[in-house]
């Protein structure tokens, strides 16, 4: 059985697609690409695939990823294009490779996130930004099933500041872009919860919603402080030449 790992993306209109919408996409693409799935037993055999901390809905995404078990062996990047041109435009599948290693899921450890304000002054935001970093807590609320959950949203965060490039917008209104980098941890810390620390920090309140993009997910460097590509190391096992054992070549003595 060979198992491919993909990174897909949520773009434009698609990035409002919930997550169960891109499982029913992704199972037709499968489909109409011919792609020789492995399915599991049972009465009600399904595809398998494995989902990794998908972006809720809303946001767009240029770092989603999941892994599919095959019963014949395809070359990843030939599978990639199949699957990209059977999905819709948005939906795209922009990196696939052969998993050589295990834990996929365990490299997802943070996530690197644009925010951005229409109608936020830059200068309004650096100011937030400041109180939100120097607060030692952040206690925001989030309705859940089981009722409204008080958390801290401050501890996850890794890095928070405020972008110079110029936000590509088509009126003279004013627009603030913020860069995220936030540690995957339980109870998860999503970029709205963000938002909603830096109205309590600093009463930062954008009169539109925030347009949310993830950029990147993976093992988050401690030294570097950067976010490392998750497949990466299944990259490098695939390129890594056999050593040759000469214990293991040596003849026998007669």
């Amino acid at each position: 059985m060979q198992r491919i790992r993909l990174r897909y993306t949520k773009r434009g209109r698609l990035r409002f697609t919930s997550h169960r919408d891109f499982q029913r996409a992704f199972e037709r693409a499968l489909r109409r690409a011919e792609v020789p799935m492995a399915y599991s037993a049972g009465f009600t055999p399904h595809p398998k695939v494995s989902y990794a901390n998908a972006a809720p809905t809303g946001t767009g995404s240029e770092a989603e990823y999941l892994e599919i078990a095959l019963t014949e062996a395809r070359d990843p990047e030939k599978l990639r294009l199949l699957l990209d041109e059977s999905l819709p435009a948005g939906l795209d599948v922009v990196d696939a490779v052969e998993a050589r290693t295990s834990g996929l899921a365990d490299r997802l450890t943070a996530s690197v996130w644009e925010l951005r304000l229409d109608g936020v002054a830059p200068a309004e935001a650096e100011r937030a930004v400041a109180a939100f970093n120097a607060a030692e807590a952040v206690e925001v609320q989030r309705t859940t099933k089981n009722g409204v959950r008080t958390f801290d949203a401050r501890a996850a965060v890794v890095h928070l500041e405020t972008h110079n490039e110029t936000a590509d917008r088509p009126t003279d209104q004013p627009c603030a872009i913020l860069r995220l980098v936030v540690r995957h941890v339980t109870p998860a810390v999503r970029p709205d919860d963000v938002l909603s620390g830096l109205r309590a920090v600093a009463d930062l309140a954008p009169p539109v919603a925030a347009a949310v993009t993830r950029l990147a997910q993976g093992l988050f460097d401690e030294e570097t402080g950067t976010v490392t590509d998750p497949l990466a190391p299944d990259r490098e096992a695939a390129t890594a030449l056999p050593t040759a054992d000469p214990a293991a070549t040596a003849k026998a003595p007669a």
